[in-house]
C-alpha cells in the first residue's frame, strides 16, 4: 500500500512539473488588462473578507508554476504561476533566463540577457490565484510550465478574522515583497499546444 502511495505521488509530481512546448516566437504578445473598481465591491469566501480592487484579464506563457499544500495560505491560494507576455513568452528569450519559485516568490536570473533586464521584470510577473470554483480549482491544478493561459477574475484583497490580510499588487512595475498579484480567478483557459496554428 505504501508502495502505491509513494508510486502515485512520483506520479503526480512527474506529471505537475512536465513542462511543453507551446511553440516558437510570441506566444502571448499582449499586455494583461487592468479596469480599477472604484465602489470596490466586498464578497465572503472560505471564511475570508474579499475586497475587489480592480477587474483582470491576462493571457500569458506559464514560466513556472508552484504549488503550496501547507503555508498558512494554501487553503486560498494553493499554487502560484509565474507568468509572461510579450518578450517574456518566447522560448528564444527564455532559453537564455533560470526560473524559479519559492516562499510564494518569483526568481529569475541570466548570465547572458536576451533582452533589458528592466523587460524581464515588466513583461512577467508572480501570480497568486484563487479559484473561484472547483472546476477553476482542477484546471490551476493542471497547468504546467509551458503551456498558455487565458485567466480572468479580479485582483483582490483577503483578510480575516485573526488579522491576516494580503493584498494584491495593482502595477507590473514593482518588485519585491508585496509586488505580486492576488487574483480571484473566475474564468481559465488552458491552451493546448498542439491545437495552436
Amino acid at each position: 500500500m505504501i508502495l502505491i502511495l509513494a508510486f502515485s505521488f512520483v506520479l503526480h509530481h512527474y506529471w505537475t512539473n512536465r513542462a511543453v512546448d507551446p511553440g516558437p516566437g510570441r506566444v502571448a504578445p499582449h499586455e494583461p488588462v487592468q479596469l480599477e473598481l472604484r465602489s470596490r465591491p466586498e464578497f465572503e469566501f472560505k471564511g475570508y473578507q474579499m475586497t475587489a480592487l480592480a477587474q483582470f484579464d491576462v493571457e500569458a506563457r506559464v514560466l513556472s508554476a508552484r504549488r503550496y499544500r501547507h503555508d498558512a495560505s494554501a487553503e486560498l491560494s494553493p499554487i502560484d504561476l509565474a507568468l509572461g507576455w510579450g518578450p517574456m513568452s518566447d522560448g528564444a528569450v527564455l532559453d537564455a533566463i533560470d526560473i524559479s519559485q519559492g516562499g510564494r516568490f518569483y526568481h529569475w536570473s541570466t548570465r547572458a540577457p536576451p533582452i533589458p533586464l528592466t523587460e524581464i521584470g515588466l513583461y512577467s510577473a508572480n501570480m497568486h490565484m484563487i479559484p473561484a470554483s472547483p472546476e477553476v480549482a482542477e484546471a490551476l491544478d493542471g497547468v504546467r510550465r509551458g503551456h498558455v493561459v487565458h485567466l480572468s477574475g479580479e485582483l483582490v484583497q483577503a483578510e480575516n478574522r485573526n488579522g491576516f490580510r494580503w493584498r494584491s499588487s495593482l502595477t507590473r512595475h514593482d518588485a519585491g515583497g508585496g509586488a505580486c498579484e492576488l487574483v480571484f480567478v473566475r474564468r481559465i483557459e488552458v491552451f493546448d499546444p498542439n491545437a495552436r496554428s
